[in-house]
């Protein structure tokens, strides 16, 4: 059995998330490992499609406001979940390239993240799961969510 030293969890504050941070927390405390929790912002800009799809012209965001925001729910929700030594992080981006270069910097031997599975090639495993799992060099726990 693998040994791990520092799992990353993939939150994404949906009503599974609970689910995931206790499976993960068990398994870091078997293995006496650190934890970080990661929290991907993905946002769309605006698309005025009234004739071609286009970047609305008056489109602004806070980006600051949207990852202070996040990282108050990444705080609540270790609150919650008593995780007290979870290293928390918050940034902007797309899932599977941020979680794919958090793996890499931090030198993560496994990643727990839900598995919706909804449908087409996602099925198995869920869309931002599947983008994760061919990258990553290290295990990956897709716990089941059911729906």
């Amino acid at each position: 059995m693998t040994h791990y030293t520092h799992i990353l969890v993939a939150i994404d504050f949906s009503d599974s998330a609970s689910i995931i941070l206790d499976k993960a927390r068990q398994i870091a405390e078997r293995n006496k490992a650190q934890l970080s929790l990661l929290h991907i912002v993905e946002y769309m800009p605006p698309i005025d499609s009234a004739y071609e799809p286009i970047l609305a012209s008056n489109w602004a965001i806070d980006e600051p406001q949207l990852l202070s925001r996040a990282e108050n729910s990444l705080q609540q929700l270790c609150l919650q979940h008593d995780l007290k030594d979870a290293k928390l992080n918050v940034v902007l981006g797309t899932p599977k390239h941020e979680i794919t270069r958090f793996v890499n910097e931090h030198h993560c031997d496994l990643i727990v993240m839900g598995s919706h599975g909804r449908h087409g090639i996602s099925l198995l495993l869920g869309s931002t799961a599947n983008a994760v799992l061919h990258e990553m060099p290290c295990d990956i726990l897709a716990v089941k969510i059911k729906a």
